[in-house]
């Protein structure tokens, strides 16, 4: 028998690439961030840092914060009709600012 070929980051070259603008040292406050229950996130994968990565699957898809873990948080996050719960390190976490435009009080 054969052994499987590929790993994590398998076909991955374009998706976990970085801006030449944006390569160098990870920005500190990306890593020490937090967050808030319910907030709402895009999942964005810093390819310097490999823990608490997701899988690359989920590249550029947008949750929600269910609780911390840890360091890390736990993300739902919509795939089709499931649901998919992760748990992602705030570096790989980008807040979705969210506006009230249009929302009668």
């Amino acid at each position: 028998m054969t052994e499987r070929k590929g790993g994590f980051r398998r076909k991955t070259r374009s998706k976990l690439r970085k801006n030449i603008r944006t390569k160098g040292k990870v920005n500190i406050t990306r890593f020490l961030q937090t967050l808030n229950i319910k907030d709402k996130v895009q999942l964005i994968a810093e390819p310097a840092v490999q823990k608490g990565m997701y899988f690359p699957r989920y590249h550029g898809k947008h949750g929600e914060v269910m609780k911390k873990i840890g360091s890390c948080y736990e993300i739902d996050v919509n795939i089709g009709k499931k649901l998919k719960t992760l748990i992602v390190h705030p570096i790989h976490l980008r807040k979705i600012k969210t506006t009230t435009k249009g929302v009668k009080k």
